[in-house]
């Protein structure tokens, strides 16, 4: 067996991202919207003038800033605005300029400025030395009218391990309760955080570039958008690769929880079996998935140690998504096996209740692009059961307490089967084994996409694939620059450290 890396390059180490999450309930409005598609209809955006100045990070010079004046909601263009950050770095080789790349950011809540600004070694070198990087920070992220909410009220969300009827009533008014505190603090924006929206941002980004057509590369959730961008303005894509590739089509929830628990497993799968074989594993010879047991234990009871911040506890769902699947991202199985076994030889403090850390601001964009209601608590228990027969090294993970989160909130922009037709041709990529967006899932959007989608495998593991390896690299590569589209099939080996 093949090694996966453990290193990656600091642009595929971001925090764990919720574009791991989605989910579909089966209710009529949801069966109307999955038919139908995108509301959002595609008019003409007005042209704006960029006004680049530097960033003015002296640590990380280089790189230009921007803003554009965008309408809070498309159908009022005359209503309230909003300013979306840019960032660029210009073409390193400006004579070989091919135009400007605009890179979507995953999450959804990572900062497509912040990617440029501090640097953009996610792009091989042949990439930033034909485009100009272009990212920015969606609509409700970082420097773009960024979502707001009360700390204290932040800090007092239910666990999503919800024992019976009264807290699932309780979490259901503390969701609303807090809906109402950020939207009051964030303001008109609030209620139009949808990817649908953020779909016009970048038409009119596009447009403020001087550019006829639009190259585009989409991460993990920006795969959603750069997804949502092909149906809605066809015409206007010259390239799109979609890395990680999320699928908007899933039908129910708990089709979704199966998915994603089935992925996150075979991750883990893949680590008890390298595990095995491996020398560099610090826990080789052992029972992985005993020593792993017993860790959860330890946590559920409280008297684990968090090894990031000694001397506090760790809850059993942060080991879980925090520690492992984290891994899992960065294909870091070498770290992880030291992790547990440095857990594992550590000394129980006393037992106590464990504090669980807080889910980013961001949630609501993600609970305004995925139709989430659950019944009652009595459903709920049930697709809980689901999760955990499909990841049962990885109860509670971060899908669950997405759908916790989302009890109750509007869905401005539901899940729908993808309808792309006149565009050139996609490039999707995706790890064979992707703890977070699943191979299956890539799968399934190929076929969505037709004659419009071509599947790159990357044959290894890990969250993020374009730039692992030479094969990867070249491939990508000459499908920006020269349009040249690999043959279906197509897959590249994985890397050996």
């Amino acid at each position: 067996m093949q090694t996966p890396r453990t290193k990656r390059r600091a642009g595929r180490t971001a925090a764990m991202s919720l574009g791991v999450i989605a989910g579909l309930a089966a209710s009529a409005a949801a069966v109307t919207a999955f038919v139908a598609g995108p509301t959002v209809k595609a008019e003409p955006v007005a042209a704006q003038s960029l006004k680049w100045v530097s960033c003015d990070d002296p640590e990380n010079p280089g790189a230009e800033c921007a803003s554009l004046t965008l309408p809070v909601d498309w159908g009022r263009p005359d209503g309230p605005k909003f300013k979306l950050a840019l960032a660029r770095r210009k073409a390193t080789g400006p004579g070989e300029r091919v135009g400007s790349l605009v890179f979507g950011p995953g999450g959804p809540g990572d900062s497509g400025v912040e990617r440029v600004v501090k640097g953009v070694s996610r792009f091989s070198p042949e990439i930033r030395r034909r485009f100009d990087i272009v990212s920015f920070d969606p609509r409700g992220v970082g420097r773009s009218n960024p979502i707001t909410c009360s700390d204290d009220l932040t800090a007092q969300r239910p666990s999503p391990k919800i024992e019976d009827q009264a807290a699932f009533e309780a979490t259901l008014a503390y969701n609303a309760k807090l809906r109402a505190d950020c939207r009051e603090r964030t303001g008109p924006l609030f209620d139009h955080l949808d990817t649908a929206s953020t779909v016009r941002d970048v038409e009119a980004v596009r447009v403020a570039l001087g550019e006829p057509k639009l190259t585009f590369h989409g991460s993990s959730y920006g795969t959603m958008l750069g997804a949502q961008y092909a149906e809605t303005y066809p015409h206007r894509v010259r390239a799109m690769v979609l890395e990680s590739v999320m699928d908007h089509s899933v039908p129910t929830t708990r089709a979704f929880l199966r998915d994603q628990g089935a992925a996150a497993q075979d991750s883990f799968d893949e680590f008890v079996k390298w595990c095995t074989a491996s020398t560099d594993c610090a826990l080789r010879g052992r029972d992985v998935r005993a020593v792993w047991k017993s860790l959860l234990a330890r946590a559920e009871r409280g008297e684990l140690e968090n090894p990031n911040r000694p001397g506090t506890r760790l809850s059993s769902i942060d080991l879980v998504n925090a520690i492992a699947f984290r891994a899992f991202y960065k294909a870091d199985f070498a770290g992880l096996a030291e992790t547990i076994a440095t857990m594992d030889e550590s000394r129980p403090l006393p037992a106590a209740p464990a504090a669980l850390s807080p889910l980013p601001p961001t949630a609501p964009i993600f609970c305004s692009d995925w139709r989430l209601p659950v019944r009652d608590h009595s459903e709920y228990a049930s697709l809980v059961r689901t999760l955990n027969r499909a990841a049962p090294d990885m109860p509670y993970l971060l899908p669950l307490r997405m759908v916790a989160s989302c009890l109750g909130a509007p869905t401005a922009n539901p899940q729908h089967r993808l309808k792309v037709n006149g565009t050139p041709p996609i490039l999707l990529s995706n790890a064979r084994h992707d703890p977070a967006t699943g191979y299956p899932w890539a799968r399934s959007v190929e076929r969505q996409l037709g004659r419009n989608g071509v599947l790159l495998t990357y044959e290894g593991h890990g969250h993020g694939s374009v730039t692992n390896g030479p094969c990867m690299e070249s491939t990508v590569n000459a499908y920006l620059t020269d349009l040249k589209v690999p043959a279906r099939g197509t897959a590249c080996p994985a890397e050996t450290s």
